[in-house]
């Protein structure tokens, strides 16, 4: 009798075993991921039209005085840095729920419209009750950022049949380019209110201070809660309504907490920096390659990841047109772009 016991207990270890390996290649990913996100920040203090050495960089930050580099540090490159940070989260872990939510990869905030709604509110904003900075934006642009993801499901449901993936993202696209372009309409009808405005919304990172920031984290840190609390919750939708159900997973409530959480990230980073393409669509994808399924995995790795894509944007950015700028925003676009033609062209790129 003992040797089917020993025998069945080695049959039992080799998937612990397995599984334990797994994880502690992914805890390597998330310190290799971490050093990354380090190396960005110091990059992103560093460079620009005035590079700072990184020994005076870390000089001036524990012992600020009146320097050059220190007032060049402290009230141009730590607000940036800290709005790059916040934006790559807010907009990168919006784009791994929705793709887990829908179960479409070819899903973010800014290809399901809900960026271009967010942006659409805070112009209707501007105009018609002259809101003005970030504590006027931001619940605007969570008004637009709801009802943009209202809309586009309502309309990939429409018909016979479900939503599918590419029925939502023609949605989202089509929705997207019609508020892009009543905003656009709108912001060049009176030119001299939206002058700031459109600098705005090519995604930048400059015009943005450390109280505005402050004024957007708690919401943003609400959000990331959310996504924690459903990670284990989405594993399970990604099965399949009726599995889902099966195993114990409140689909209803995940749901919920899921467009709760996707309103608030992507509406507070909208109102940050006026939305930056493609970090929600190619960040968690790469994730995915090196996590697996697993939507725990898959948040924990876009939280950092996200932020460090953002930065090296927004430094290339000051690099390239040195004493210029090119808004981050513009590279995270030329950058995302080949990434969805390639997601596109994938065979099963309309399934998780």
């Amino acid at each position: 009798m003992a040797v089917p016991l020993v025998q069945g207990q080695k049959v039992d270890a080799a998937p612990e075993e397995g599984r334990l390996n797994s994880n502690g290649r992914r805890l390597v990913g998330v310190v290799a991921l971490i050093t990354l996100l380090v190396a960005v920040l110091m990059a992103s203090l560093s460079f620009g039209a005035n590079p700072i050495p990184v020994a005076e960089i870390w000089s001036v930050l524990f012992a600020p005085d009146r320097s050059e580099a220190s007032s060049i540090v402290w009230t141009l490159r730590i607000p940036r840095t800290a709005v790059g940070i916040a934006a790559g989260v807010a907009f990168g872990i919006a784009g791994a729920l929705i793709q887990a939510i829908t179960r479409n990869p070819l899903a973010d905030p800014g290809i399901l419209g809900v960026n271009a709604g967010a942006g659409f509110a805070i112009v209707i904003g501007v105009a018609l009750f002259g809101v003005g900075g970030i504590t006027g934006y931001i619940w605007f642009s969570f008004i637009g950022a709801i009802l943009a993801t209202v809309l586009v499901y309502l309309i990939g449901s429409a018909g016979r049949g479900a939503s599918s993936p590419v029925t939502l993202v023609l949605a989202g696209i089509a929705l997207a380019a019609v508020l892009s372009a009543f905003s656009t309409f709108l912001t060049l009808m009176d030119q001299e209110t939206f002058r700031s405005f459109r600098a705005w919304g090519l995604g930048s990172l400059s015009r943005v201070s450390l109280a505005d920031t402050a004024v957007v984290i708690p919401f943003l840190t609400v959000g990331v809660l959310l996504a924690a609390v459903i990670g284990g919750s989405l594993n399970a939708v990604a099965l399949g309504d009726d599995q889902a159900t099966a195993l114990g997973a409140s689909v209803t409530r995940t749901r919920v907490l899921g467009i709760i959480a996707v309103t608030l990230l992507a509406g507070g980073g909208t109102a940050l920096t006026g939305g930056i393409a493609f970090v929600g669509l190619m960040v968690p994808h790469v994730a995915r390659w090196f996590t697996g399924p697993d939507q725990r995995w898959i948040i924990a790795y876009t939280a950092l990841a996200a932020p460090s894509i953002v930065l090296i944007a927004d430094v290339l950015g000051r690099v390239i047109v040195r004493p210029g700028e090119i808004e981050a925003g513009v590279l995270t676009a030329l950058i995302g772009a080949p990434v969805l033609i390639s997601l596109v062209r994938r065979r099963k790129a309309s399934g998780l």
